[in-house]
This record gives C-alpha cells, structure tokens and sequence, in this order.
C-alpha cells in the first residue's frame, strides 16, 4: 500500500504544480540518456564482433581464388598498409627490448592468423572459433589460479568432446588441430598484446606487429597462390577482409573499452563463437546439428564462467 502510494506521488504532484511536468520530462529524458549511454558501448563490442566474423566469412569465399594462405597474406598485408597510414608509428626512440616485444606479438599474430585460416579451409566457422576460444580460456583458467575455473575449463572440453562426436571422426582432424593451434597462438597474442601496449603508445605497437606478420605470411602466400595474389578482384575482396577484421573491429572495440568495464567487455567477447556460426550460416550456408549447438553454448558458458572470474578482459584478436 505504501509502495502505490509512493508511486502515485510524482504524478499527482505534476498534475496539481505544472512545472512538475517539466521537470518529469527532464528526469525521463536523461533516463533515456543514460540508458542509451550505456548501451552504446555494448552495441560496438556486438558491432566489432559481427564485423570480425563477417570477415572471415569473406574470407572463406575468398579462399578457392586465392588459397588459405594467399588470403592470409592479403589481410595481413591490407591490414598492415592501413594501420600504418592511420597510425603512423615512430620508428625512433625504442629500444631492443622494445622491438623484440613488438617481434613476438608480430609473430603470434601471423602465427594465429595463419592457423586460424587453414582450419577454416577444413571445418566450418563456427566450430573453428570455438575450437580456437579454447586458447584465451586456458590462458584464463591458469592466471586465475581459482578452484572454480577448473570448472569451468571442464565444461569447456565437455563441449569439445560433443564437437568432435566423441573423437573428432566427423571433423577433418587436421582442421580442428589447425583450430587448436590457433588458440594456443591466441593466448600467446593476449600477453604479447599487453606487454607491446606498455611499451608503445596508441595502437604504435599493432600497426608495427601487423607489418611483421604481414612480411612473415608474404612468402607462404607467393608460394601458394603466386599472380592469383595480383587480380584486381581477389584484391579488392582481401583488402575488404582486412578492413572487416581488423580496422574496423579495433576502432569500435577501442571506443567501447573507454566507455565500458573490462570483465564486461571480456564476457561479450566469449559470445563470438555464436556469432561466427551465425555469420557462417549466413554466408557460408554451414548449419550446425543440434550437438553442434550444443557443444557450442557449453563453450560460450565456460568462457563467461572463466572471465567474469579475472578483472581484466582479453585483448581482441587480429583474425
């Protein structure tokens, strides 16, 4: 009774003063206002996520033009060419510490991207990233050193068990190690990330990472594709790739963190692998089976479960 009462309050106090009415209106405008606030961050992080898994759709419908490795060696190379004109790191003032970091992370990065595209040649979207999530949710389990996170790491595989029909027999067993490896290298990305942000400002140590995995995935794309790398068309679709992967991911990922904790932003990257068998659906005509789904939303459960543990949020990854 004293609930309704309080709630009538308001209204009645508007109808008998008229410049309650205003002032109604003021706090539900800037009710308004702050929902929008918040939900603005959280719609980029979505934006960022559709726009990566996107891209590696096109990227799959790149692939029998230009082959797995050639596609790489275009994305990395568009990637790299844009960062550096948007960026334009200095190449003075570092020192070797510095440069052995910004190699390691260059490395990782083509290492990821390399592995991540070879799978996707092999097995569909949506199973290749959730194979490929298992790296930063191992990364996460071992820092947290909490009891829990085994857990978690435990569903996890519950779900990778489900993926592979018990013995990965209906998966291309090379695609999903291609996956795993890509994981593994996925890990190793998130700690060089960190260390290279320390040591260079801005988004410096990306734009310079990306030229050495771009320069380190160039030889392995001429072997393979050779003057494929060189149509115009097969240009234009790796250029878009990078842009979808890479650019455009990181610019609205980077307005989100301003605005957006970082455990937050960690949970909704763990809902990637939904993502991407949505986009691979889509694009790719991949539907998954029931167990499929299945597996999946035990992966997606585990990674939310691991990271809400951690205070800090997992760097996202050029692929």
């Amino acid at each position: 009774m004293n609930d309704q009462r309080s709630a009538a309050e308001p209204a009645a106090a508007a109808v008998a003063v008229p410049e309650a009415v205003t002032a109604l209106e003021g706090a539900a405008g800037r009710s308004w206002a702050d929902r929008r606030a918040a939900l603005a961050p959280i719609a980029l992080v979505v934006a960022g996520g559709l726009s990566v898994q996107f891209g590696s759709a096109v990227a799959a419908l790149l692939m029998p033009k230009a082959g797995a490795l050639g596609v790489v060696t275009l994305r990395l190379a568009a990637a790299a060419l844009i960062l550096l004109v948007i960026c334009r790191p200095k190449l003075r003032g570092h020192s070797r510490a510095d440069w052995g970091t910004v190699l390691a992370f260059g490395v990782a990065m083509g290492g990821m991207n390399t592995l991540f595209y070879l799978a996707l040649d092999r097995i569909p979207l949506g199973i290749a990233v959730t194979l490929e999530v298992l790296g930063p949710l191992a990364l996460s389990v071992f820092a947290s050193r909490r009891l829990i996170n085994v857990l978690w790491a435990g569903l996890a595989l519950v779900g990778v068990v489900l993926l592979g029909g018990g013995g990965f027999d209906r998966l291309d067993p090379l695609g999903a190690a291609f996956a795993l490896a890509a994981g593994a290298m996925w890990a190793a990305y998130i700690v060089f990330s960190a260390r290279t942000g320390r040591r260079f400002p801005q988004a410096d140590g990306l734009a310079l990472a990306m030229v050495v995995a771009a320069v380190l995935s160039l030889p392995l794309g001429v072997i393979e594709s050779g003057a494929k790398l060189t149509v115009p068309s097969t240009v234009a679709l790796g250029a878009a790739v990078a842009v979808l992967s890479s650019v455009l991911p990181y610019t609205l990922e980077l307005m989100a963190l301003r605005r957006l904790p970082a455990p937050t932003f960690a949970v909704m990257m763990s809902l990637e692998p939904a993502i991407a068998a949505g986009a691979g659906f889509l694009i790719l005509d991949q539907a998954l089976s029931t167990t499929d789904a299945l597996a999946i939303a035990l992966v997606i459960g585990a990674s939310i479960g691991a990271v809400r543990g951690r205070s800090g949020a997992a760097p996202r990854r050029e692929a």
